[in-house]
């Protein structure tokens, strides 16, 4: 589950992390107010006005703008607010139709006391699965370009491993500041920081936590300037107040709708639909339609209840998707017993009406054979496999 910006920085100070302050404001008379508050608690009318969506590249969009009196909040924070802001990082890049921002963040302008004294470094913190560690990658050239850093320049990117079951130490701490040039207090500040920053990857159950920019100030005062924050949804149950905080409208609404069904969903960008039983089948199943020339436009797993009703819910949401051209329904019958799936599918498929896309359907496992002749004799436009190869060449041929 992604955060918005402001909510990134509200779970980071439950830490200790040192942010950016800032006001959220859902529309332009919320702006004023929250500027007008702002400017009073920092002595400085100068502010920043920051679109929140689920994106990054915001201020390349032209979604982050720096005002400096009350005439230009009112008009940035005016043509922010129900802008559709695009980036490379929204649905469809630059070429997409972007998203539409609902709410911004009016924070401080904390490159104090000019710009040219502060610098911006890069940090993130997230798994290594290949470790299987936890991982702090930074870097001293922070900022809106650090892709091209790690493209163009990667001896400048920094990794520090983290032994899960030891935790991040002070000496890791320390030697990270140390690598980024730090000394004084900034480097008290940095180390203190970055034990935070892991407390609160490792607290919230997040899967990425990324500062970009991570701020030191002229006066060598460290803080998050940006925060983006993923959580592990498989974590969620134990943080029921950081569940509450799920954004919907920032949301693909099929996923939403698919989560609502109970149904483990993922939208992708591909022409054959594809639902499955169990998450392991479910990328066998994407592989073999790559092999067979196709690409998945899902991942759809709906689990080991697949009756009529979660059958005829999966079928809706993939036919939602207009790129979808086939559709492969792949179910091992070990929980659920092939010749109810099947059943579920003629039901379902009748329930639905009319629909225009080849659906191929194969079954193995308990009672395979009778569900087999379920589908061969119900009439309608579905074929069907008992092998995986079989189901393979069946996709290729829907898709010539």
């Amino acid at each position: 589950m992604n955060l918005h910006e402001y909510q990134g920085k509200e779970l980071l100070k439950r830490y200790g992390v040192a942010v950016q302050e800032g006001i959220l404001a859902e529309s332009l008379e919320e702006a004023i107010v929250a500027y007008q508050r702002l400017s009073g608690q920092t002595g400085s009318p100068v502010a920043v006005v920051k679109a929140q969506i689920h994106a990054g590249g915001r201020g390349k969009g032209g979604g982050v703008k720096l005002v400096k009196n009350e005439a230009e909040l009112r008009e940035k924070a005016g043509n922010i607010l129900g802008m559709m802001l695009k980036t490379p990082q929204t649905p469809g890049g630059l070429e997409g139709p972007g998203k539409l921002v609902r709410k911004v963040l009016i924070a401080e302008d904390c490159y104090v006391p000019k710009f040219e004294d502060c610098k911006e470094y890069y940090i993130s913190v997230l798994m290594d699965r290949e470790r299987k560690q936890n991982v702090i990658i930074y870097s001293t050239e922070g900022g809106m370009n650090i892709e091209e850093v790690a493209e163009k320049t990667p001896h400048l990117v920094h990794k520090e491993y983290i032994d899960p079951a030891a935790g991040m130490l002070a000496f890791q701490a320390r030697k990270i500041a140390f690598n980024l040039g730090l000394s004084g207090t900034a480097f008290k500040e940095m180390s203190k920081f970055v034990q935070s920053l892991y407390k609160a990857f490792v607290g919230a159950d997040a899967s990425l936590i990324e500062i970009n920019p991570c701020l030191e100030t002229g006066e060598g005062h460290i803080l998050a300037v940006d925060a983006k924050v993923t959580l592990d949804d498989n974590g969620l149950y134990r943080h029921p107040d950081l569940e509450s905080w799920r954004d919907l409208n920032e949301e693909d609404p099929t996923e939403v709708e698919a989560r609502e069904h109970d149904l483990n969903f993922v939208k992708l960008d591909g022409n054959v639909g594809c639902m499955v039983n169990g998450a392991g089948l479910a990328m066998a199943t994407m592989d073999i339609i790559k092999l067979s020339g196709g690409d998945p436009a899902n991942f759809l797993d709906v689990g080991g209840t697949a009756d009529a009703d979660r059958v005829e819910q999966a079928f809706r949401i993939i036919l939602k998707d207009p790129n979808v051209k086939a559709i492969l329904i792949n179910i091992f019958g070990g929980i659920v017993r092939c010749d109810r799936v099947a059943n579920g599918v003629v039901q379902a498929y009748k329930n639905i009406g009319d629909i225009k896309v080849p659906i191929i359907v194969r079954l193995q496992g308990t009672n395979a054979e009778l569900a087999k002749d379920i589908i061969d004799q119900s009439g309608l436009k579905v074929r069907s496999a008992i092998l995986l190869k079989e189901a393979a060449e069946l996709v290729q041929e829907a898709l010539q």
